[in-house]
């Protein structure tokens, strides 16, 4: 496996502890019954979170966005702190200080029956968090992601809200199957118009004479990292530039990088078969330093 999502195993993972509403369960206990809304319907809402030198980063960031996500579809009976004290409660059940990668699921919990509507939920939300060590996997000199333009578009609020962080992935997954065949990493994205959008599980940025591009937004998962990274360019004075540009764009480009909690920054080294001179490079490099100070910054603040 290849991919901004790649991980080192780790032997500690084995025994760790999975929260699912209110307890503490072995890997192999921790189940939702096949008449959850989640498992059914795909329908809740999630968060990945960072666990660096004993703090969540962007915590309020991400809690920002999974409670907006969870008012777009009127999951009820969801409240912040509750999601903070399962999150605390994960931590200090498997000791974790550093290094770990958490996944904060909601969905709208048991239903009368297996279908789509809403009215049969029986109005108590799933919340399940799974903690687990996590760093990138060891990367030889010059590494970088394969990507692969795909025929799988993103898509808008009045289809699928890419913005809204949904349970619901197939058309996503379908795009990287795609990138696979391809011989790829990830899958790059186009929106409904041709422009380009984002990768199917990261967000996506190209350099050019110096000066970072990016999508407008509309189309492309409401990345946190994303944001992070805009901010620092923009505080930084490094030249960035929002907007619809057509792959040729990224395909001219001298470098570029994905975006995700997981990975931070990433470098990719080859799109659609064209190899860049370096991975990372020079601009990508300073974007990744500039992040993980932040990361170090934020980390710093303590708490949670």
């Amino acid at each position: 496996m290849a991919g901004s999502q790649d991980f080192a195993e780790d032997p500690r993972n084995a025994g760790v502890l999975i929260y699912v509403n209110g307890d503490l369960v072995p890997r192999e206990g921790a189940k939702v019954s096949i008449f959850d809304a989640g498992f059914g319907m795909g329908d809740g809402v999630w968060e990945g979170l960072r666990l660096h030198k004993g703090r969540l980063l962007f915590l309020e960031a991400h809690l920002d966005r999974l409670m907006e996500g969870a008012a777009k579809i009127r999951l009820a009976g969801l409240t912040r702190p509750m999601l903070v004290e399962a999150l605390r409660a994960t931590l200090a059940a498997n000791s974790m200080e550093d290094g770990a990668h958490l996944r904060l699921m909601v969905t709208r919990g048991l239903k009368a029956t297996v279908n789509q509507d809403p009215r049969n939920a029986l109005g108590v939300p799933t919340i399940v968090v799974t903690a687990e060590y996590k760093r990138p996997a060891p990367r030889p000199p010059g590494w970088g992601l394969t990507l692969a333009t795909v025929s799988i578009r993103t898509s808008g609020a009045e289809t699928f809200d890419m913005r809204l962080n949904s349970h619901s992935r197939l058309s996503l997954i379908l795009a990287l199957l795609e990138a696979i065949d391809q011989g790829a990493d990830e899958a790059l994205m186009l929106d409904p118009a041709g422009a380009i959008a984002t990768c199917n599980a990261t967000n996506f940025f190209w350099v050019r004479g110096g000066a970072l591009f990016s999508s407008s937004g509309d189309f492309c998962f409401n990345g946190v990292t994303r944001a992070q990274v805009i901010a620092l360019a923009r505080e930084n004075g490094l030249p960035i530039q929002l907007g619809d540009f057509p792959i040729e764009s990224a395909l001219a480009a001298e470098e570029a990088f994905v975006t995700g909690t997981m990975g931070g920054i990433t470098p990719v080294a080859v799109i659609d078969g064209r190899r860049f001179a370096a991975s990372p490079g020079p601009v990508t490099a300073k974007v990744a330093a500039l992040y993980e100070a932040l990361k170090d910054a934020d980390a710093a603040k303590g708490g949670l």
